[in-house]
């Protein structure tokens, strides 16, 4: 062990410093201070028994909520080609998509929705905001889920003929 000894440079120590010193000239951070990165937890025995018990029940019903929506813009937009495909006439294509949408069931998404509004802060210990007394936003924006509708599956896909029929 060499410990505190200085060992001669070598052709790789030179080549490597060289290879740095190149990629520094071209660094935007360089000759300024880098920033600190505070962290906000401490890792505890109650957080790797949770770790073990796989993903959390709201990322699971994140995960079945997105997989519904998948679902719905599929099967949407197969029987919007299909309906362009059989109806030419603007109104009529109009007037059938739109009564296709005041048809279609969403219970299943939005009973997940319901649920996740109802338990997701708790869940996830989402903090306060003090100064608006209400949940922080995640990703600039509210946890809450809007139930979906026939307006989500128009603004999707539109009672245009001429759209589905190039989509």
């Amino acid at each position: 062990m060499s410990q505190g000894a200085i060992r001669p440079e070598t052709a790789r120590d030179r080549r490597e410093r060289r290879v740095l010193d190149e990629d520094l000239a071209g660094s935007p951070v360089k000759g300024r201070p880098l920033r600190q990165r505070w962290r906000n937890f401490r890792p505890d025995a109650s957080s790797a028994v949770r770790a073990l018990e796989g993903p959390a029940i709201w990322m699971r019903r994140l995960r079945a909520i997105e997989d519904e929506l998948d679902r719905h813009e599929a099967e949407l937009r197969e029987a919007w080609r299909e309906l362009a495909a059989d109806v030419p006439g603007q109104d009529e294509f109009a007037r059938l998509w739109e009564e296709r949408a005041r048809t279609v069931s969403f219970a299943r998404v939005n009973e997940l929705i319901d649920r996740h509004n109802r338990n997701f802060p708790a869940e996830s210990q989402l903090p306060m905001d003090p100064r608006t007394r209400d949940f922080v936003e995640v990703n600039g924006r509210s946890y809450e889920r809007e139930p979906l509708d026939e307006r989500w599956i128009l603004a999707r896909f539109p009672p245009d003929v001429t759209a589905a029929a190039a989509a």
